[in-house]
């Protein structure tokens, strides 16, 4: 009987087979759409949008906010989403160890180059930044932690990309497509394939002026794309650090971070990298010392 049952509530979605479950849904479509409302909502704007009772909706948020996920504001009118599901994603082991593998490098690279740097990975049709260390210097740009960027806006996004398997790049442009209801860019794919013959985006920044970002992939042990190392380097009067020599450590660094991450070295790269291997673990375990002291 209870078989039966379970095969007369399935439905198909998408061609696959699917169980309704209309708490989780409810309580899924209640995050989804705080992640999308940095302001806060109240209970009846939150049942208004999502087309729900107040009393249902109520007995959701106050669900949310025992669990950590929501959090009431000072005059108790509103609520607004908290940091647990972003912590939460911090914490799954592939994303922890790439972060983990990641900083000190990137606390070496911030340190030769002068310049900030950002680590992001896909997530639907965005780049979410999990890593960002600032330049030694007073004036530089930077990406806050957590932020959300557009994947066609972000020569992380592009980099990337460029660099996965043709279904797997397919899919994350279709995800793009449903998200922002925007049409696929005409010339995407003639960018892309310049990226992969290049090995690295290069290119101004679509949000600030005067910002050139730079992006290389991070590879995994099937040498598809996984995350994406940036610099947006920035032009100061009399900086004697060049793009090319930008462009050399970022190699040298997205290179080392791979190898971490299980992806073999080029042959080329191996050979350019020889002379210069040594000491820049070196350099960066003495700085990672510094950081965690």
């Amino acid at each position: 009987m209870a078989s039966a049952t379970t095969r007369t509530s399935t439905t198909q979605r998408d061609g696959k087979r699917y169980y309704p479950t209309p708490a989780l849904e409810k309580g899924l479509d209640i995050l989804e759409l705080f992640a999308g409302s940095p302001e806060g909502m109240t209970i009846s704007e939150v049942a208004r949008r999502l087309n729900r009772t107040m009393s249902e909706i109520f007995r959701m948020l106050l669900c949310l906010e025992h669990r950590g996920y929501l959090a009431q504001s000072a005059n108790k009118d509103r609520y607004n989403l908290t940091l647990r599901l972003f912590r939460l994603a911090q914490e799954h082991p592939p994303t922890k160890r790439m972060v983990t593998e990641a900083l000190p490098i990137m606390h070496w690279l911030a340190h030769e180059l002068r310049q900030s740097c950002h680590f992001g990975v896909l997530d639907g049709g965005h780049v979410v930044i999990l890593a960002q260390v600032d330049s030694p210097e007073s004036t530089g740009f930077y990406v806050k932690v957590g932020s959300k960027v557009d994947m066609m806006h972000a020569a992380t996004g592009h980099v990337i990309l460029a660099h996965q398997a043709e279904d797997a790049c397919e899919r994350a442009i279709q995800e793009w497509v449903l998200e922002t209801k925007k049409k696929r860019p005409a010339d995407l794919d003639s960018h892309l394939a310049k990226i992969r013959v290049r090995g690295y985006e290069r290119r101004a920044s679509y949000e600030v002026a005067g910002i050139v970002n730079i992006s290389f992939p991070v590879l995994n042990a099937q040498g598809n794309a996984v995350a994406g190392l940036t610099v947006p380097y920035v032009k100061r009067i009399e900086d004697t650090v060049s793009i090319p020599q930008v462009i050399a450590a970022l190699r040298s660094a997205s290179q080392q971070i791979s190898e971490a991450m299980g992806a073999m070295p080029h042959v080329e790269t191996q050979t350019e990298m020889k002379s210069v291997a040594k000491p820049r673990a070196a350099k960066i375990k003495k700085i990672a010392r510094q950081t965690v002291a």
